[in-house]
């Protein structure tokens, strides 16, 4: 018998390699996630770090109603990449701050951490989700979480419109960011944001800062008296689809409805997974529970 030696599965071979990816603010168990293009990205990347920028999984606005199993399956698959060699950066955020009771705790791969710095290339880079730049989070939480059950709202109503647009051939519309353009107090609101995190970044020597949490997705050099930086934002995937990818000495922004998307399908809903709901419910449950204890 002729001994055929095994291949690399096509997926495999084709999957593009990056450096780092950097994704934040996807809002698993809400109803503007969009969990399955978030696993079609991650199905046709290859990275050596994966950077969870925070936000990933709404603990704020978790129910043990709606959380499907598009969105479990995201999990499993950043579960799966750590399995097979990748290294996970979980950086909390504001929505699911309840991890921060676990900061700087270490399992195989993934670690939980409030902040990173990692050396790029000669250059220092520096790490964290940004909503403790956010007044409005420091100073009115209560009123913070309301405003996010509005916006979750707001994507809901947004999703079915964009469903009639797309019917009919029309081009996608949002609402948040025609409210966020239209709005003086909300532009000043973004700049001032950017501009904080920068002259900080270059107060302390960082020549990247990167971050999430307003889902605004940007690259973009600052700059004041005492030197430069240049400041990134990964953006989300509630109404952006997008990513950071570090590769090459350089930054970009992966946009899924612009840039071009290996032939990755989406897992068949029905398909078994070793996760099930009941398990992400018992542990956030748990999480939920171990965070009121400590306070």
């Amino acid at each position: 018998m002729l001994f055929v030696p095994n291949k690399p599965t096509p997926e495999l071979e084709i999957r593009r390699k990056v450096e780092i990816a950097v994704i934040s603010d996807v809002h698993l168990g809400t109803y503007g996630c969009h969990a399955k293009h978030l696993l079609n990205y991650l199905n046709s990347i290859a990275p050596k770090k994966l950077i969870l920028n925070g936000d990933i999984i709404d603990i704020w606005q978790f129910s043990k109603r709606y959380f499907p199993k598009s969105h479990l399956k995201v999990i499993k698959k950043i579960m799966t990449m750590a399995s097979n060699g990748v290294e996970i950066i979980y950086i909390t955020g504001n929505h699911d701050e309840m991890l921060r009771k676990f900061s700087d705790t270490t399992i195989g791969n993934i670690s939980i951490v409030d902040k990173a710095v990692l050396e790029l290339d000669g250059k220092k880079a520096w790490f964290f989700h940004g909503d403790v730049f956010d007044i409005s989070i420091q100073n009115a939480k209560w009123l913070a979480k309301f405003g996010s059950y509005g916006y979750d709202l707001l994507i809901l109503m947004n999703r079915f419109v964009n469903w009639i647009l797309e019917k009919r051939g029309k081009e996608r519309y949002s609402f948040s960011k025609k409210i966020k353009n239209s709005v003086k107090s909300a532009v000043k609101y973004i700049s001032d944001f950017e501009t904080i995190i920068s002259d900080l970044a270059i107060e302390n020597g960082y020549d990247y800062v990167v971050c999430g949490h307003i889902h605004q997705p940007k690259v973009v050099y600052k700059e004041n008296r005492q030197g430069k930086t240049m400041y990134l934002n990964s953006g989300d995937w509630v109404e952006n689809f997008t990513a950071l990818e570090y590769q090459f000495k350089r930054w970009k922004i992966y946009n899924y409805n612009k840039d071009k998307l290996l032939p990755f399908a989406v897992e068949d809903e029905d398909e078994a997974i070793d996760m099930e709901t009941k398990d992400l419910i018992a542990a956030i449950t748990i999480v939920e529970q171990y965070s009121k204890k400590a306070k």
